[in-house]
C-alpha cells in the first residue's frame, strides 16, 4: 500500500516545495532509505498555481538542457515554462532536477501528482 504526502504549495517558494517532494520520493524521511529501489510514496502537491515567485525570479531563473551535441544548449527562463507548461510544468522540472539522475528518476517522477 502506498503511502500518499499532500503538500500545500500555497505562499511557499518553487524551491522549498521542490525539494521537499525530492526528499520524500527518495524516502529521505523514512527509516528505511535504499538508493536502488523506488519507494512505495506518493506526493500530491496541491495549489501550485499559489506559488510564491516574484517578478525578478520569474525572469532571471533559467532551466537549462543540453543533449550532449555541439550548439544543442537551451535555456528558458522560468516565465516561458509558467506560461507555456504552467506551474505543474516549473514545479516538475526543478523537482526533476532535485533527483539523481539514474534510471530511477522516471519512475520516481511518475509517483509525484500536481494539482494547479
Amino acid at each position: 500500500m502506498a503511502t500518499e504526502h499532500i503538500i500545500d504549495a500555497t505562499g511557499k517558494s518553487l524551491g522549498r516545495v521542490a525539494s521537499e517532494a525530492a526528499k520524500i520520493l527518495l524516502a529521505k524521511n523514512t527509516t528505511s532509505v535504499k538508493k536502488n529501489v523506488v519507494a512505495n510514496v506518493t506526493v500530491r502537491v496541491k495549489h501550485a498555481s499559489g506559488l510564491a515567485l516574484s517578478d525578478k525570479k520569474r525572469v532571471q531563473t533559467k532551466f537549462h538542457s543540453h543533449s550532449g551535441y555541439p550548439g544543442s544548449d537551451r535555456s528558458l527562463s522560468l516565465a516561458h515554462i509558467i506560461a507555456t507548461k504552467g506551474y505543474g510544468g516549473a514545479l516538475k522540472r526543478a523537482v526533476k532536477g532535485m533527483l539523481p539522475p539514474n534510471t530511477l528518476r522516471e519512475k520516481r517522477m511518475k509517483h509525484l501528482i500536481i494539482e494547479e
